[in-house]
């Protein structure tokens, strides 16, 4: 394939982070560069280590995702020419093109840029992919539409500052209505419209989670004004940057420190904070996100189809009446949310003809068309299914939400894709009647980590295991009752049992036929699960498929293998870290304030204060660690430094630090004092690395960091 010939359209910051991104990787192959400092860098940069040595996987960030079909046949040739012509679908409305080499990560990136598409910061320890509700301003029960909200958090904290080296990364949600289809309950900050007395605003709820301890997400606010949403936001990211786990990683998420301070002892850090901040209020305009027109009228060739009972169930389960009531919403169901690049060409064909050039990816993995006039129905039927885009269900039990598993990811321990596609199977096979139900979702997992949503799951599996003497048998923690029920509450699933991967099938037999039985009509399921005694009852009625003795020699082997299971799990990089020596934290120090001088030329007060900041906790961890006194959080930095070092006399300042430092939140950020915070910082900087020349111990100079000391 030829290249890409239209760079000249790439914006001034991305042809910056791509150029960084090709010296980085040049200096890693050179030896320049640590692997695993490296591994921190590329993070932040969508590119992402595969359980395959040697390619990667490149996330693609697309905000509440929202994508034009120019940018979905770039993204298709991108596929084509560097990764395999797939284009994944994951839950939080991103793109993911696997088996791409290294070295053609920043080629990925120039070639997406000039069609307006990033990969900044869709991994790491930063505001990952800001996702929201797909119906958001076409949604019938929504008060106003929350896309241009979506836009402006997702564009005011990208490249910010404030995230870029958090303890661990930041989710973002905003659900178009209170039926929280976009499920702010499980985020660490999720957004719910309302409108008070005529004015717009948001339910904020905070602090929720999945992941191997999830907890639900409470409310912060009943009703913040809209144009206090980004000040709460930056204050809020600004005080888990200071306070935040960072040694152990497993504690680091915005969940934790909400726990252990208490949420009152939370928003009273953000409402002090604020004063730092420049403006407190930010006015969002609801019209820098242009909307994309409807459709040119034409008149269809179709107007009947040949499967009229599979166009009825479609017009039931995938079609709905818009708040525009002249027009409709069409979801297309995309299995395990794989789109191959000539089916996304084809499917870009059809937007063009008969919907706004609108398109939404979901967050259960399918695609959203928008403004479709209904008397173009049985044409679009006709073609979608034409291509195999017209399967019936969407968003049913059939609609399974699944992640790649041991397909591709470092931390999968069973194959959650092809037990996806088994149950899918059962299900059109033998509950069909059930194809339309859709308050049962089944949502799997690989592992524990909840890619997969499972947690949410009114049925969900997570990947395990289960020993049998001297043989480990591929398994699936069940949990149930899990989810968002029809009036928008959110529910964390119980851990019921586990059970050998093969019998999973049995165990959604034994679940969807008790339900038939027992359960009431028109219940929801979390209600009959609760009502029947929860995991109690659950426990004993599935208990016997976990008898391992009498296991076949088929039941050692995963779905989708040939071979007996063998459990091979890597090491994740969800938030990486490193090893490292005091001189290369030194160094980070200075390239911190390299970047607050920067900043301030450009006259960007908030940038330089933020990273002159960062540059004072960094250059104080060098000293601390250089003395082994253990770093777990900015807060504690700046504190253990005065107290362990100043006020221990083995540096003299001529200040308090910790004062100095924290000072960033009560003064204003304006030119005056960024450049009189930013001189501090260098100052400051000087007398440590002066400080740490003088020092006596020669083996200082190269003294290891334990991997989560250097997170910090």
């Amino acid at each position: 394939m030829e290249a890409i010939t239209d760079n000249e359209h790439i914006a001034l910051a991305d042809k910056v982070d791509i150029l960084e991104l090709e010296e980085r990787i040049k200096k890693f192959r050179e030896g320049l560069i640590d692997e695993e400092r490296f591994k921190l860098y590329r993070l932040t940069r969508g590119v992402y280590g595969q359980r395959q040595l040697g390619v990667q996987m490149f996330r693609i960030k697309i905000p509440f995702g929202r994508l034009n079909s120019e940018q979905l046949i770039r993204i298709a040739d991108v596929s084509d020419k560097y990764a395999t012509g797939n284009l994944h679908i994951t839950t939080r409305q991103d793109i993911q093109l696997h088996y791409v080499k290294l070295e053609d990560s920043s080629e990925v990136w120039k070639e997406l840029a000039a069609k307006k598409i990033t990969a900044r910061e869709a991994c790491g320890n930063t505001v990952r992919n800001v996702t929201a509700s797909a119906e958001a301003g076409i949604d019938p029960h929504e008060p106003f539409d929350v896309s241009p909200y979506a836009h402006a958090v997702a564009h005011y904290f990208m490249r910010n500052p404030i995230c870029q080296e958090m303890g661990r990364k930041i989710k973002i949600s905003f659900s178009s209505s209170e039926k929280d289809s976009a499920l702010s309950f499980i985020h660490d900050f999720g957004f719910i419209p309302k409108i008070n007395k005529g004015q717009r605003g948001f339910k904020i709820l905070v602090g929720g989670g999945l992941g191997a301890q999830a907890m639900l997400a409470r409310t912060a606010y009943e009703f913040l004004p809209e144009k206090e949403i980004i000040a709460f936001l930056e204050a809020a990211l600004r005080i888990f940057d200071r306070y935040g786990e960072r040694e152990k990683r497993h504690k680091a998420r915005l969940k934790f420190l909400i726990k252990k301070i208490g949420l009152d002892a939370f928003l009273k850090l953000v409402s002090d904070e604020k004063q730092g901040l420049s403006p407190e209020s930010f006015q969002i305009s609801i019209t820098d996100l242009s909307d994309a027109p409807p459709p040119e009228i034409f008149q269809p060739e179709v107007d009947e189809v040949k499967n009229v009972d599979k166009y009825r169930t479609w017009l039931k389960t995938n079609t709905f009446v818009q708040k525009q009531s002249n027009y409709r919403g069409v979801y297309i169901k995309v299995h395990l949310g794989d789109l191959s690049s000539e089916k996304a060409r084809y499917l870009a064909r059809i937007v063009r003809k008969y919907a706004s050039d609108d398109i939404r990816l979901s967050i259960n993995q399918n695609i959203l068309l928008k403004y479709i006039r209904p008397e173009y129905l049985p044409e679009l039927f006709t073609v979608l299914d034409g291509y195999g885009f017209a399967q019936p269900g969407y968003d049913s039990i059939a609609d399974i939400t699944a992640c790649p598993g041991t397909d591709t990811c470092n931390l999968g321990v069973t194959n959650s894709t092809a037990l996806s596609t088994e149950l899918e199977r059962l299900l059109e096979n033998e509950y069909s009647s059930l194809l339309e139900e859709q308050h049962i979702k089944i949502k799997i997992s690989g592992c524990m980590n909840a890619c997969g949503q499972h947690m949410i799951g009114n049925i969900g599996f997570h990947g395990s295991s289960i020993k049998k003497n001297d043989k480990v048998i591929p398994a699936m923690q069940v949990v149930l009752g899990g989810g968002v029920d029809p009036q928008g509450h959110g529910y964390i699933a119980d851990k019921i049992l586990k059970v050998p991967t093969k019998r999973i099938p049995d165990v959604v037999r034994t679940l969807l036929d008790h339900f038939e039985k027992e359960g009431f009509e028109n219940e929801y399921f979390n209600n009959f699960y609760t009502r029947l005694g929860g995991r109690k009852y659950f426990y004993n009625l599935l208990k016997i498929y976990t008898d391992v003795d009498s296991l076949k020699e088929s039941d050692l082997i995963d779905w989708g293998e040939d071979h007996l299971y063998n459990q091979q799990i890597g090491v994740g990089e969800c938030a990486g870290v490193i090893l490292d020596v005091i001189g290369t934290i030194i160094n980070d120090a200075k390239e911190k304030l390299e970047k607050a001088q920067k900043e301030l030329q450009n006259l960007s007060s908030g940038a330089a204060i933020y990273y002159a900041y960062s540059s004072f906790v960094t250059g104080a961890k060098a000293a601390l660690l250089s003395e082994d006194i253990h770093c777990n959080t900015h807060i504690k930095i700046i504190s253990d430094f005065q107290e362990y070092i100043l006020e221990a006399g083995k540096m003299s300042l001529p200040y308090n630090f910790q004062q100095l430092v924290l000072s960033i939140n009560t003064s204003p950020p304006d030119q005056r004092f960024a450049e009189i915070y930013t001189k501090e910082a260098e100052q400051f900087l000087q007398t440590v690395i002066n400080w740490r020349n003088q020092q006596q111990a020669p083996e200082n100079l190269s003294k290891p960091v334990i991997t989560s000391y250097y997170n910090a």
